[in-house]
């Protein structure tokens, strides 16, 4: 099949000092000697050189650089030209490139090359992809050791176990005559039972840890009027919610984006959850309820100057009901007017403050409580596909287990080769040669 050549201008457009337009495929280098005037370039240097038009009319000075295939980003020949930063000298390069031959890139295709050509696995092209749009220092960090293979080496251990196993049963499916150990079966279910530990560990603590890739979540909760409003816009140094003394003032949730630390926030203010009549009101109090499922912080807010009544129960009782899986906030708010707040239990463990001068206490719990998440070194799954990968991987092994207390190896196989493929599915896909290699290669058969 021939391999087109594509090319695509590889910075964002805008003003800047500096413009790079990539080349890859087989025509790349000739289309350099073209625009250049030259005839070689030595492989990995750069070159400082004049680029033409078709006209022969100077275009601008550049440094040109050539990667020989194999030893690039795609594993083609890739040129880079970069140029004087700017929109009119990148977009006339790129102009005459196509002029060349060479056609205009899809989105994400150098990384698709890379990927069928194997540079890149797909945890390797979902860490760039992703590594290219986070906002979060966190983020970047655990991003680039995925492009380093984390993930990978994750996977190819989970698969190597598994394949090994699997060729374990099927050589005694096939070849019961042959001497095998006593307690192979023992042995199997052990490192099924370990596999099963470090996929569940993974998966949890990927769970626990979405926000250090797509932000956290922090949602602010309370009964009317306590001054939810107030701390927002004291979180994001503006004006950014309605403030009244009206209860109901605020009827939807309001999202907004701030960095805490290192960590990137999204702040939720929500509707003041209480027993209403008005339906855009019931509207807002059930978003508010799916901003706490969502979230990973919960602020639950409570006015100093009245008292814990029945709306206040409701929250707290709402909140209790997640147990341990939330971390949550409780903060007395108007700690400045005389309190009439008088629950115990609350009282003691929350934060007292006057939100609108108090705010940077409620940020630093905020950045404590995310710092602590950070200092987990379980290897962090990404996306969703890699999560959905992992929990299918774990529930084929769960079934496996029980078919083989049964004594089903032919459905024991079955799910263990599912459970190979979910795990595969992550990074490459699984060949059935593999089982073969290890069959025949653990055991002396045919002799």
């Amino acid at each position: 099949m021939t391999v087109d050549t594509i090319a695509a201008i590889a910075t964002s457009h805008g003003v800047g000092s500096i413009a790079v337009i990539r080349l890859s495929g087989p025509n790349s280098l000739d289309i350099a000697k073209k625009l250049s005037h030259k005839d070689n370039f030595t492989p990995r240097h750069a070159t400082l050189s004049s680029l033409y038009d078709d006209a022969n009319d100077l275009i601008d000075e550049s440094l040109v650089i050539y990667f020989q295939a194999p030893r690039s980003f795609t594993a083609e020949d890739v040129i880079e030209f970069q140029c004087h930063g700017g929109i009119v000298v990148a977009d006339l390069i790129l102009s005459e490139v196509l002029k060349h031959g060479a056609r205009l890139a899809q989105p994400g295709e150098f990384s698709k090359r890379a990927f069928l050509n194997g540079r890149i696995d797909l945890t390797e092209a979902e860490a760039i992809a992703k590594l290219i749009e986070t906002k979060s220092i966190d983020a970047a960090k655990i991003l680039t050791r995925q492009m380093k293979g984390e993930v990978k080496e994750f996977v190819e251990n989970i698969r190597e176990s598994l394949v090994e196993i699997l060729a374990f049963v099927e050589v005694n499916i096939d070849y019961a005559e042959e001497d095998l150990p006593q307690n192979l079966m023992d042995q199997i279910k052990d490192k099924l039972d370990n596999l099963r530990i470090e996929l569940k560990k993974t998966y949890d603590s990927s769970k626990r840890r979405e926000g250090l890739i797509e932000g956290f979540k922090v949602a602010i909760v309370g009964k009317p009027n306590v001054g939810k409003s107030s701390l927002l816009n004291a979180l994001l140094n503006y004006d950014r919610a309605i403030i009244s003394d009206i209860a109901g003032t605020t009827r939807d949730t309001i999202e907004e984006e701030v960095r805490i630390g290192t960590h990137l926030i999204k702040i939720v203010d929500t509707a003041g959850i209480r027993e209403a009549n008005d339906t855009i009101e019931k509207i807002g109090i059930e978003r508010s309820k799916t901003a706490i499922e969502e979230s990973d912080i919960v602020i639950s807010m409570y006015d100093n100057s009245r008292v814990f009544d029945e709306e206040d129960a409701q929250i707290l009782s709402l909140l209790q009901s997640y147990g341990n899986d939330k971390a949550i906030l409780h903060v007395i708010n108007k700690s400045d007017l005389d309190s009439k707040f008088h629950n115990v239990m609350i009282a003691e463990k929350a934060i007292k403050l006057n939100c609108k001068f108090g705010a940077e206490t409620i940020a630093l719990e905020i950045e404590k409580i995310l710092d602590k998440s950070s200092l987990d070194e379980t290897l962090l799954l990404t996306s969703k596909r890699q999560m959905e990968a992992v929990e299918n991987t774990y529930s084929s092994i769960e079934m496996s287990i029980e078919l083989l207390s049964e004594g089903e190896l032919e459905l024991f196989a079955f799910n263990l080769n599912e459970a190979i493929m979910s795990i595969s599915s992550i990074s490459r896909n699984f060949a059935r040669t593999e089982i073969l290699d290890k069959m025949f290669g653990s055991f002396c058969l045919g002799k």
